[in-house]
């Protein structure tokens, strides 16, 4: 099936899944999710088995790890044009431009691997100048630089886990993910408590336990999903070191890069407010944060599903089922999150309780998950609609609407409720769900502009169509 190059009138009507439409979706989005639950939850085990070590080393981890994933989110997003460029060519039955895309992105995986190590070294310095607690600033520098051995596994699992995905392949991934969890978990009562004669680390043996979990990563699944992957990595194709196929590859993946530093960073910006009001309060954000992620993780799951399937819909000339694959992941993530915003908004002090013992950070922590539950439903919806726009490629747009919505508008508010106005942390937190209300709204209505024009294959190679 063809499109006109030209704008159509698409109704609304051409967006409603039918039931193979949800069953497809579903198929995919269910183990991806599971795969990122599982990738969050080690970093929500490393909280929950801090946070029994002091509010100090709760807080470093908290700083540590903004500072890692400020460091190193953008890398990972540039990876994340793998969901399209491999979907639209397994759609399209090219399993040159599958094996092109796998090596094309190893080869970024290190580039940007090196550039991250090297940003990691100066986190001390970086963080007093930030003016975090003079008792934190320490201990995260540590705990950032224990993670330094880490990122090259940290890029090389996403690209694997990415292209696996895009082909349809999961299963590998949750096993894998299911075994460095309880990895992760054995390292951190090893390192961060002392035990079985090793030193008593606290946060900083956290930090080294990831590191070695995302090794075991990658070999695992390299091993797992060898029968896959294998065909994609031997022989090795010249034509991968080709620069202007790379430079195409970056066009269409910087610009996720830059959206999800943007996300990311809005809410590490957040973080580094709170550290102006004290550790409790960065203690409490962490908490927050924490669960808030944690479900965040669902539309995460359905948006890479959605990117997958729109992909595969548009390298195999379908433009009705990417619409319809459109339509169910907004409808899944919409349901999903709504359960999970009534559990924030009613349940918010037992949730707290999860990740930490002290009872002044379970309540500060307890009075910001209901504001995470207003916009839960609206942090969904744009994280899907980003997804549906990446699997077709318009990834530029939606880097800047997110400009727009976090940082123009959001971040900003988040500064006036937290201190002009006097309101606190609360304020800050009121402040990021304005920005997501507002990122949602823009990012439906590129979803409804772009999808309403002709959807083509990418091209990053010339003989791409």
């Amino acid at each position: 099936m063809t499109e006109t190059p030209h704008r159509t009138e698409i109704s609304l009507h051409a967006y409603r899944p039918e039931a193979d439409d949800l069953r497809i979706l579903l198929g995919l989005a269910a183990p991806v999710t599971l795969v990122q639950v599982g990738l969050m939850s080690m970093g929500a085990v490393d909280t929950v088995m801090v946070g029994r070590v002091s509010a100090v080393d709760l807080a470093a981890v908290a700083i540590g790890n903004l500072y890692f994933f400020i460091m190193a989110i953008f890398g990972q997003g540039v990876l994340y044009a793998l969901d399209p460029v491999i979907a639209q060519a397994v759609g399209a039955r090219d399993t040159a431009g599958v094996a092109r895309g796998v090596q094309r992105g190893l080869i970024l995986a290190v580039i940007l691997a090196s550039v991250a190590m090297l940003l990691l070294v100066p986190a001390g310095p970086l963080l007093t100048l930030a003016r975090q607690p003079s008792e934190v600033v320490p201990i995260a520098d540590a705990y950032a630089n224990g993670l330094i051995l880490g990122v090259i596994p940290f890029y090389a699992f996403a690209v694997f886990r990415q292209s696996l995905q895009a082909m349809g392949s999961v299963r590998p991934i949750v096993l894998t993910v299911l075994a460095a969890n309880v990895l992760n978990v054995g390292l951190n009562w090893v390192l961060i408590f002392g035990n079985l004669g090793a030193p008593k680390l606290g946060a900083v043996g956290s930090a080294w336990g990831t590191s070695v979990s995302r090794w075991f990563l990658v070999f695992l699944v390299g091993g797992l999903a060898w029968s896959q992957l294998r065909p994609t990595l031997h022989p090795w194709r010249r034509d991968s070191f080709a620069w202007t196929p790379l430079l195409r590859f970056l066009r269409v993946g910087a610009p996720i890069g830059g959206q999800q530093f943007l996300e990311f960073g809005v809410f590490g910006a957040a973080g580094l407010l709170m550290g102006l009001l004290g550790t409790i309060a960065v203690a409490s954000h962490q908490v927050a944060l924490q669960l808030a992620a944690i479900t965040f993780m669902i539309p995460v799951g359905v948006a890479q599903a959605t990117s997958v399937v729109v992909g595969q819909a548009v390298g195999r000339g379908d433009p009705g089922a990417g619409r319809r694959a459109v339509g169910a992941g907004l409808m899944v993530v919409t349901g999903a999150m709504a359960v999970t915003a009534v559990a924030f908004i009613t349940i918010p002090e037992p949730l707290a309780r999860i990740f930490s013992n002290d009872v002044v950070v379970v309540s500060a922590a307890a009075a910001l998950l209901p504001i995470a539950g207003v916009f839960q439903i609206f942090d969904g919806l744009q994280v899907a609609a980003a997804g549906a726009l990446r699997g077709v490629g318009d990834t530029r747009v939606p880097m800047l609407l997110n400009l727009l919505g976090f940082w123009c508008i959001g971040l900003p508010v988040s500064a006036l409720l937290g201190f002009p106005l006097g309101v606190g942390p609360q304020g800050v937190w009121w402040g990021l769900a304005t920005g997501i209300g507002v990122v949602a709204i823009l990012l439906l209505f590129r979803v409804r502009r772009r999808f309403g024009r002709s959807l083509r294959r990418l091209v990053i190679d010339d003989n791409d169509t």
